[in-house]
């Protein structure tokens, strides 16, 4: 009866460490996507707060392209008209004020380009990132029918 006994603690001992181990294991696995989770909706947080500025960021590039064009065609005709009076000094200081204006107006609207690609830029990177953690994520998912994958401390007894 002594040997029953034993036999019965040992398999209790086994079993209950098993289902420590697998506690503990559940919740290493849940922490992780947890934190998965946490950076997911940290990006798509940040995605949607560009998302939201790249309607006005698209106003305001279309809005300098237009001054662009009307100070060129501004320059141009006082340019006309300089050179039918060259020695008008009115005429001259327009000319030349007209061509600040484009250069002016011109630095302006390849900025707003360059804000505009900027955006989508970083739009496609938190795109990406959220892509990767999704994939990180979806490795603590099991398929139907499949038993899960479930990643294991790193052994650092093994040497390579």
């Amino acid at each position: 009866t002594l040997n029953k006994y034993m036999k019965k603690k040992s398999c209790l001992i086994i079993v209950g460490l098993a289902v420590c181990s697998l506690t503990l294991s559940a919740q290493q696995i849940n922490t992780d996507s947890l934190s998965h989770v946490s950076k997911i909706s940290e990006y798509q947080l940040q995605r949607a707060k560009l998302q939201n500025t790249v309607e006005q960021t698209g106003r305001d590039k279309q809005d300098a392209a237009s001054k662009v064009q009307n100070s060129a065609d501004q320059n141009r005709q006082d340019a006309d008209r300089l050179s039918t009076d060259p020695q008008n000094k009115t005429l001259a200081r327009k000319a030349d004020n007209a061509a600040s204006d484009a250069k002016r107006d011109s630095k302006k609207s390849r900025k707003a380009n360059d804000k505009v690609d900027d955006l989508s830029k970083q739009i496609a990177k938190l795109d990406g990132q959220i892509a990767t953690e999704q994939s990180k994520l979806d490795a603590y998912r099991a398929p139907a029918g499949s038993t899960p994958i479930i990643p294991g401390p790193a052994d650092s007894s093994r040497r390579n």
